[in-house]
C-alpha cells in the first residue's frame, strides 16, 4: 500500500523542521500558495519526483547578484518571488498528492534547501554529491516501487518556466492518462520548437501513435545540443525540444533502467531506501558509481520504450542560461530590481543583495 501522511503531520513538519521555517519564510518573499482541493482518492497512485540536486554553475554569477551568495538556481527567486523549487512544488501539487512528491537534493546545499518552507523533511532524499541525473532518479524510483508497486510517476526538473501553466497542466494530465494505459512505456513531453535551438536536446519523432489528438508519437531518437545546421534540419522535420519531463508506470521506468544500467541498479537495491522520512544515500554507494546522465545513458538507449507527447504552446523555457532568464522576464512583463544592473557592462554584486543564508542553517 502507498505510504500516506495526514495533513496534520504536514503542518507539524513545517513547524518543527529545525525551527527555521518562520524566520526563513520572511527572508525569501513567497507568493501566496494557490489553494488546492484535496487530491481525489482515485489519483492516489500518482507520485512525483522533483529533481533539485544540480549545482547550477552556469547561472552562478546571476544568482550571486540576486541573492548575494553561491546558491544554485533552484533555490533562487529568478522569476517572481518564489524560488524555482517552490514554483515546481506548487506545479506538481496541482495533480499529485503532496505527500507522494519526493525531492532529491545534494548535501552541500543544506543551507539553502532548509530555507524552502514548502519542502517537508519527509520528502527529502539527500545525495552525498551530485553525480548526474540518473543516480537520484534510480534511487527514488526504487523507493517508490517499494511503497507503491502500481505507482504512476512524473519526473519534473525544477529549472523550468511555463508562460501558460494551465496548458502545461493539461499536457501533464494527458501524459498520466497515456501512462496508465501503456504501463510498459514512458511518456516524454516535447515542446514545439520556436527556432533552431542549439542548446536544447531534441526528440526525433517516429510514426504517430494514432491518438485522438494526434499529439503522441513513437520516438525515433535523440539529438543533444546539435550544431546549427542539424538544428535547422530537425526543425524542418517536425522534431520537438526535449523538456525532460517524463511520466510512466514505475515498472516501466525500472525496466528501462534495468536494461540500460543493470549493474548500477543492483548496487542501489542493496542500500536502504526511502520509507517515508528524510533519508541520506550512503557515501559508500556514490563512491562506487560514476557520473550518469539519465537522458544519455537510459533514454537514448531505450528509445523504443518511449512515447513523445507534443505539448501545446506552453511557453516552456529551460532556465539554463542567464539570457533565457532575461527573455522570460521580458515575455512576462517583469523587471526585477537586479535586471538593469545585470545588463550593465560591470556585473558586480549589488548593495541591494544581502546574503539569504541564515546562521541557523549555514
Amino acid at each position: 500500500m502507498p505510504t500516506t501522511f495526514t495533513s496534520d503531520k504536514r503542518r507539524e513538519e513545517r513547524r518543527s523542521d529545525d525551527g527555521i521555517v518562520g524566520r526563513q519564510a520572511a527572508v525569501i518573499p513567497m507568493l501566496d500558495a494557490t489553494p488546492h482541493a484535496e487530491v481525489p482518492a482515485s489519483l492516489g497512485n500518482r507520485w512525483g519526483l522533483i529533481l533539485a540536486g544540480g549545482d547550477g554553475t552556469r547561472l552562478q554569477k546571476l544568482t550571486r547578484l540576486i541573492c548575494g551568495d553561491t546558491r544554485p538556481k533552484q533555490f533562487c527567486p529568478l522569476i517572481g518571488k518564489d524560488t524555482l523549487l517552490e514554483q515546481t512544488r506548487k506545479r506538481a501539487e496541482r495533480m499529485i498528492p503532496g505527500e507522494q512528491i519526493l525531492v532529491p537534493l545534494t548535501r552541500s546545499h543544506r543551507a539553502f534547501y532548509l530555507q524552502e518552507p514548502g519542502i517537508l523533511p519527509s520528502q527529502r532524499i539527500i545525495q552525498p554529491v551530485n553525480k548526474g541525473t540518473a543516480p537520484p532518479i534510480l534511487y527514488s524510483l526504487l523507493s517508490i516501487e517499494q511503497n507503491d508497486p502500481e505507482a504512476i510517476v512524473a519526473i519534473l526538473p525544477c529549472d523550468h518556466h511555463y508562460l501558460d501553466e494551465l496548458r502545461f497542466a493539461a499536457a501533464l494530465e494527458s501524459a498520466f492518462a497515456i501512462a496508465e494505459e501503456r504501463n510498459d512505456s514512458v511518456v516524454l513531453l516535447g515542446a514545439p520548437p520556436q527556432g533552431p535551438e542549439v542548446e536544447y536536446g531534441w526528440i526525433e519523432l517516429g510514426p504517430s501513435m494514432d491518438s485522438a489528438d494526434g499529439a503522441s508519437f513513437h520516438v525515433q531518437g535523440f539529438c543533444e545540443k546539435p550544431p546549427i545546421h542539424t538544428a535547422r534540419e530537425l526543425l524542418k522535420r517536425g522534431s520537438l525540444w526535449n523538456t525532460f519531463v517524463m511520466v510512466g508506470h514505475v515498472r516501466g521506468f525500472l525496466e528501462m533502467a534495468n536494461a540500460a544500467l543493470g549493474d548500477v541498479m543492483e548496487q542501489f537495491r542493496q542500500c536502504e531506501l526511502w520509507t517515508g522520512s528524510e533519508v541520506e544515500i550512503p557515501d559508500s554507494l556514490y563512491e562506487r558509481i560514476r557520473n550518469i546522465d539519465f537522458s544519455r545513458h537510459v533514454l537514448s538507449v531505450q528509445a523504443g520504450r518511449l512515447i513523445a507527447l507534443r505539448m501545446g504552446c506552453t511557453g516552456w523555457s529551460d532556465l539554463g542560461h542567464p539570457e533565457r532568464v532575461v527573455d522570460v522576464l521580458r515575455a512576462a512583463g517583469l523587471e526585477p530590481w537586479w535586471l538593469r544592473e545585470w545588463q550593465t557592462p560591470r556585473r558586480l554584486p549589488s548593495a541591494h543583495a544581502a546574503p539569504l543564508t541564515n546562521s541557523a542553517v549555514a
